[in-house]
């Protein structure tokens, strides 16, 4: 089955999931939320990934849900921590309700992924749970690292490689994994599945690290050169750091030290000096080194099902998006 068709299919099981009704004020958040749409490649991944080893896609289904379901969960809490105003263009739950409901309905969310994995059959059920209990871990994990960044500067490319690939890339892993084991992969095949989610998941956090600063605001989606304005340690801004010296440096300490600037003036400063150390190859070669290896564990698969190249040809589109 194609991308598009999966795709539609999951949106209509979306549609018509009840997360619960009363009280209103707990679940009407969780509607709101889901409703914002947003990629959903990380279900379809798992429902992709599924389609290599079983054409029977349906016990496939509740647990793809569940993995959007987790994501969306993670992403209240985090705009909770963020104090981010926007999601998807709209109010953020605790801007539209308060901080209290969205922690709540947060908590609900994580139930509510649990109820749905309890559609994985019964022999593969407990090989799933724990993978989920140790994504889910790691992701509060990458997502401690992160706040912990925030007052260092001297966080190493290591660090914050470690920290995206626990906050954001164990569950690209996990959504191509669960698939493989719904699906009837041998240990191998779910391995290289998860290997590929971790990697090609390192490589799309890079890429919105770099889009930030040299994307399309057109296509982008969102303000160009919000981390520079925000002094968010990207992996950008952490290269620079590790590499400048002389007056760039000084130049770029006292950008990183105003409290007060115009938002274009500062983002074209930075820039000129991410130019200057090469920091956008730098990146680029970075990306493609960890999309280069994602895509070598699915070329492993040893598979003749024609599914693996519909999900070998998503994943190449994804590696090329602009937003």
């Amino acid at each position: 089955m194609e991308p598009t068709a999966l795709l539609e299919k999951l949106q209509i099981e979306f549609d018509r999931h009840a997360y619960g009704d009363n009280p209103a004020e707990l679940y009407d958040p969780i509607t709101y939320i889901m409703s914002l749409g947003g990629k959903r490649f990380r279900p379809l991944l798992t429902l992709l990934a599924a389609s290599i080893f079983d054409t029977d896609l349906e016990k496939a289904i509740k647990p793809a849900m569940a993995v959007e379901v987790f994501h969306n969960f993670t992403l209240m809490h985090d705009d909770i921590m963020d104090r981010a105003p926007l999601r998807r263009g709209m109010p953020t739950v605790h801007e539209k309700w308060n901080a209290n409901t969205a922690i709540l309905s947060g908590d609900v969310m994580l139930i509510r992924a649990y109820d749905l994995l309890l559609d994985v059959p019964v022999e593969k059920l407990r090989t799933v749970l724990a993978r989920f209990n140790q994504t889910a871990a790691e992701v509060c994990e990458g997502q401690q690292l992160d706040m912990n960044f925030e007052t260092r500067w001297d966080v190493t490319e290591e660090e914050y490689i470690g920290m995206i690939r626990l906050k954001t890339s164990v569950l690209l892993g996990f959504a191509l994994e669960v698939g493989g084991i719904i699906g009837g992969a041998d240990e191998e095949s779910v391995q290289l599945l998860y290997d590929a989610g971790e990697n090609m998941g390192i490589g799309f956090q890079l890429k919105d690290d770099l889009l930030d600063v040299y994307g399309d605001p057109t296509k982008f989606g969102k303000q160009v050169g919000g981390d520079i304005i925000a002094n968010k340690k990207t992996f950008l801004l952490i290269e620079a750091l590790s590499k400048v010296n002389g007056p760039l440096k000084t130049e770029l300490d006292h950008w990183i030290s105003l409290e007060t600037f115009d938002n274009e003036e500062k983002v074209n400063a930075v820039t000129k000096i991410y130019d200057a150390l090469d920091i956008r190859s730098f990146t680029e070669d970075k990306i493609n080194e960890y999309f280069s290896r994602g895509m070598a564990s699915l070329q492993k698969l040893q598979t003749g099902s024609v599914q693996k190249e519909v999900l070998l040809q998503f994943v190449g589109q994804l590696v090329a998006r602009e937003k």
